[in-house]
């Protein structure tokens, strides 16, 4: 069982810029989920809203401005809301490197698929390895857009 999925991304902006986009409540609803509600901070959990029909539990791992961010969740459109920690999870990482100014790389890692249930494992290594090619489209089209 593939256990990661990886993206990597250039996008014109500032470290800064691009993990505000990431880390800010009010700034990744803009390319992510469509509403984000409670603590979204290290060691807090939110919700994170798309659409009317699915939610899921964020618990945010880490929080390294203009660095590194990562959030453990139940990926799938398993419309996960309690504990993310009582329950097996991934880890998703974003790491912003400056190539120079006004430049980055972003990697996006997501681990842990193996360590899931047999019977959801597959199907969502499926569904956010296709899920993250979309949203890291629309990160970068947020970037695009204010250009």
């Amino acid at each position: 069982m593939q256990n990661i999925i990886q993206r990597e991304l250039t996008i014109n902006a500032s470290a800064e810029r691009i993990y505000n986009a990431i880390a800010a409540p009010e700034q990744v609803v803009k390319w992510f989920p469509d509403t984000v509600s409670g603590d979204y901070r290290q060691g807090a959990q939110a919700l994170f809203s798309f659409g009317s029909e699915h939610q899921s539990s964020v618990y945010i791992e880490a929080a390294r401005p203009h660095h590194y961010f990562a959030y453990r969740w139940v990926p799938g459109g398993n419309n996960f809301t309690g504990d993310v920690l009582s329950v097996p999870n991934t880890l998703v990482e974003f790491r912003i490197t400056e190539l120079e100014p006004g430049r980055c790389r972003v990697s996006l890692t997501e681990t842990g698929f193996a360590d899931l249930p047999a019977e959801i494992a597959a199907s969502s290594l499926q569904q956010n390895s296709n899920g993250w090619d979309f949203m890291l489209g629309r990160l970068q089209q947020y970037f695009n857009a204010e250009a």
